[in-house]
């Protein structure tokens, strides 16, 4: 069977060109490039001013980029209104009409496109379903509860059957418990859809669930693009590690690096990682530890490396984990996460306990930038 030529491969459906937006000298948007492809639920994720939402808005059209272009299936949106661009967006106020019913709330975009009645009717129905709102079709929405409003904000975008769905913290007006469960549901549907999607968050539990892909952005810049699990086990810089789920961020010099392995030694302990990193001995580099991957012991584990002597300084329950901060020799605290796997077996570790922290030579990331 004759293999494709990698030329005739198809373009990535939605395409960001060496994107800027500059704000007299200060760039929001700092020569972003990204591909996305379709169907793809694809998060934005960093803190307040990285220029994530400034990003999506360009998408939208709501703001103009300073230079580069955005293409989506291949066509050039430069200069295209808002109300022309094939892609709805979604905001975490959800917008919704407060005057209008849930039915009327879905239809509203529909009857300004002109569709005949029985065409929205159709579609408003179809979408109540999809969103398991039926029953809600006439209340308003001060009548539902912040989950049902969230379904009703989706059902709305999706009426007009757009190509591009933004999404600007979509869940960020929920309660924890709620926006855990409904992050489950949103993705279902927009799956079931089909629709490419785009969305903005800080949420990093939110971004790892949601998302097939992830960009951390930080100073109007892409640090990271990737599955979410490469970026957290394999975080590109230091920024990532720290920004991406707990880490402990140990400082020291490279002192052997072959091919299978390298040696570092820090102000605690020496770390042995299985893995070179074809770097120069003496050089500064940073141990990335994440708690989870750390194991408590009252005996001295055998061997030279990835063991430090430490005092448990606080404890934090967590029902299904507890986390532990121990005092190093050096002063620093180390974060340590056991799963409390047993009901009701006590804890194995209290304050004041002198323990011994160890880890695998396959648990760190070495980072160099």
């Amino acid at each position: 069977m004759a293999t494709a030529n990698p030329a005739e491969a198809p373009a990535a459906f939605l395409q960001i060109q060496d994107l800027v937006k500059d704000y007299d000298g200060y760039k929001a948007v700092n020569h972003v490039n990204l591909e996305v492809a379709q169907g793809e639920i694809f998060a934005l994720l960093g803190s307040s001013g990285c220029g994530k939402s400034t990003l999506l808005r360009m998408l939208a059209g709501f703001e103009t980029p300073s230079s580069g272009r955005i293409l989506l299936a291949g066509r050039d949106l430069a200069g295209l209104p808002p109300y022309e661009r094939p892609m709805n967006m979604m905001f975490q106020s959800y917008a919704l009409f407060p005057h209008l019913s849930v039915w009327d709330n879905i239809a509203f975009g529909l009857k300004r496109a002109g569709l005949a009645k029985a065409q929205v009717g159709e579609r408003v129905e179809s979408l109540l379903k999809l969103v398991q709102l039926g029953k809600f079709a006439q209340r308003k929405p001060h009548q539902l509860s912040g989950g049902q409003q969230q379904r009703v904000a989706l059902a709305r975008s999706l009426a007009r059957q757009p190509q591009l769905l933004l999404l600007d913290e979509p869940l960020g007006a929920l309660d924890k418990k709620l926006r855990e469960q409904t992050q489950i549901e949103l993705v279902n549907i927009i799956e079931q859809v089909g629709v490419t999607c785009v969305m903005v968050t800080h949420d990093q539990e939110e971004a790892m669930t949601m998302a097939s892909r992830i960009a951390v952005m930080s100073e109007g810049r892409f640090l990271q693009v990737g599955a979410p699990a490469a970026i957290y086990e394999t975080p590109a810089t230091r920024f990532v590690a720290d920004f991406i789920g707990n880490v402990n961020l140990m400082d020291g010099t490279l002192d052997v690096d072959e091919n299978d392995h390298c040696v570092i030694g820090s102000s605690d302990c020496r770390h042995y990682v299985g893995h070179g990193i074809t770097g120069t001995p003496g050089m500064a580099v940073t141990v990335a530890l994440r708690p989870e991957k750390i194991a408590l012991s009252a005996e001295e584990p055998a061997g030279e490396f990835n063991k430090v002597r430490a005092t448990v300084k606080e404890l934090s329950y967590f029902g299904s984990y507890t986390l532990y901060q121990l005092a190093l020799p050096s002063g620093a605290l180390l974060k340590v996460s056991q799963s409390n796997t047993e009901r009701q077996a006590g804890r194995a570790h209290t304050w004041g306990d002198s323990l011994w922290a160890h880890w695998s030579d396959t648990a760190q990331v070495v980072l160099t930038q």
